[in-house]
């Protein structure tokens, strides 16, 4: 902290022009205060200070009190018997022998900032004033600790050098922003979500939609599409605002001069949320099927398929699914679905897609995958699940066929189907054999069938089918000996 500048006439007048008045002593301090004894004025001044020295008429320090604990912990006690001017810093004994001056000359002082030095690192800023009492030229110098007051400046100082770097980290940002939005060769519309109006656009877009930048913007969207594109575009808006972006949309402007590719994401800026638009040019005379006829046709009867079907990525991300599915698993809108693992809508979590996904990287494909499906609302359906890989696309991913047989596996049932043999010579013991030894039997016969269903439904996957039932792969080979299920190699028997 730097030391105020003027005289007391400067302050006065200051504090004058900022409508303050000048300070108010005593009116009759002999009166009031005339009782005063010494270890009472000793204790007053040790009570209203953080430090108080009296020293004699050459500036020595005869006495000291700290009134704050952080001064009296910086050992300054051994400063009786030496000058004030030894106890502080080089470039503050200039202020020190001004304040004896002044106090010698008025019999009391303004406040000056003065440093001590201190053997625990940083200087220890005081500020002091110092009062001449008695007629043999002592004085009291009253000071206090200016460390709080430092250390609150040292972190607004923090702060606003932080506000600064971030405020031009902001502009070089928006600059590189502003450059980009402005060069791109996309077009590009900026559109407030709730009053539907343009804030921003680019050259390219100006340039595609035929009007000028500053016409464009402020224009309610979707002005100048025909009367079929305001309403596809406006469909599209509502399903943005709900899946957060849109697939690609096929538009024309109101002269039919030109067709584009219309595709639409929503974002938030503080506390409002826009519309990014993006065109794509779609030229009339240009108006080659990118999917041909026949393919066009197949993809059509997949969406319309009684079967769901899914294409994943390779983690299992959904990436679109058809009607189907969506009904199945009980969700409004593809979009929901978009970017979810398809495990959330699997029987088996954490077991399911990982034994698909296993054999689909061994294999290539999965046939008639028996497992549940569960829907948003609790609803539990049979499924068989038969899915292909296709690693070598341009965009590697999987696709999932899943069959509802939930009715399939009523009828079956309701015709009743024959217990296994083992089962009816099981019960056929009760009364000829301890209940400990039909316990044991009953516990093997479950056990057996569970791994047997196990391997039909990874495809005798062992590995996968130690995972399904939970048990390492070496103890699903000690039961496969037990049970003489299968053939174990010989690496496998050891």
């Amino acid at each position: 902290m730097k030391p105020r500048q003027g005289g007391d006439a400067e302050v006065v007048r200051r504090d004058a022009d900022l409508g303050a008045s000048p300070a108010k002593h005593f009116d009759a301090p002999k009166k009031s205060l005339g009782g005063l004894d010494p270890e009472a004025a000793a204790t007053l001044i040790a009570a209203t200070t953080d430090v108080a020295l009296v020293l004699d008429r050459h500036g020595v320090i005869r006495d000291l009190s700290f009134g704050s604990a952080e001064m009296s912990a910086e050992g300054y006690g051994s400063w009786i018997g030496q000058a004030w001017a030894d106890v502080v810093t080089v470039e503050s004994r200039p202020k020190v022998e001004a304040l004896l001056r002044e106090a010698a000359a008025n019999s009391a002082t303004r406040w000056r900032h003065v440093n001590h030095p201190s053997a625990k690192g940083a200087d220890v800023p005081v500020l002091y004033s110092a009062i001449r009492v008695g007629k043999d030229g002592g004085m009291v110098v009253v000071g206090r600790d200016l460390r709080s007051v430092a250390a609150l400046q040292q972190r607004l100082v923090a702060a606003q050098q932080s506000m600064e770097r971030d405020y031009w980290r902001l502009r070089h940002v928006e600059t590189r922003y502003r450059l980009l939005f402005e060069m791109s060769a996309e077009a590009v519309l900026i559109v407030d979500a709730a009053t539907l109006r343009i804030t921003e656009a680019n050259p390219a877009a100006a340039e595609l939609l035929e009007e000028n930048v500053k016409r464009l913007v402020g224009r309610t969207f979707p002005e100048g599409f025909d009367t079929d594109s305001m309403q596809a575009i406006k469909a599209l808006i509502g399903a943005t605002r709900t899946a957060g972006r849109s697939d690609d949309l096929r538009v024309r402007l109101a002269s039919g001069k030109r067709e584009f590719l219309l595709a639409a994401s929503l974002f938030r800026q503080e506390n409002s949320a826009y519309f990014l638009v993006r065109l794509a040019r779609q030229d009339a005379g240009a108006s080659v099927d990118v999917v041909p006829k026949r393919k066009s046709a197949m993809l059509e009867l997949v969406e319309n398929a009684p079967d769901g079907f899914v294409v994943t990525d390779l983690t299992g991300r959904i990436l679109t699914a058809n009607r189907a599915f969506i009904d199945l698993a009980q969700i409004a809108t593809e979009e929901l679905v978009r970017g979810e693992s398809l495990e959330r809508w699997l029987g088996r979590p954490g077991v399911d897609l990982k034994v698909l996904t296993s054999n689909l990287r061994q294999h290539g494909s999965v046939q008639l995958y028996a497992t549940t499906l569960l829907g948003e609302f609790g609803t539990s359906t049979e499924v068989e699940i038969s899915a292909v890989a296709v690693p070598h696309a341009e965009e590697p991913c999987l696709g999932f066929t899943i069959r509802n047989v939930g009715r399939r596996l009523m009828a079956d049932s309701r015709a009743g189907r024959e217990l296994p043999r083992s089962v009816e010579q099981l019960t056929e013991l009760v009364g000829r054999v301890s209940l400990k030894d039909l316990v044991r039997e009953s516990t093997d016969l479950i056990e057996r069938l569970c791994i047997e269903a196990a391997l039909e439904l990874t495809g005798d996957n062992r590995a996968s089918a130690a995972e399904m039932l939970g048990l390492s792969r070496q103890s699903l080979y000690v039961k496969l000996r037990r049970y003489g299920l299968g053939d174990l190699a010989p690496e496998e028997e050891n």
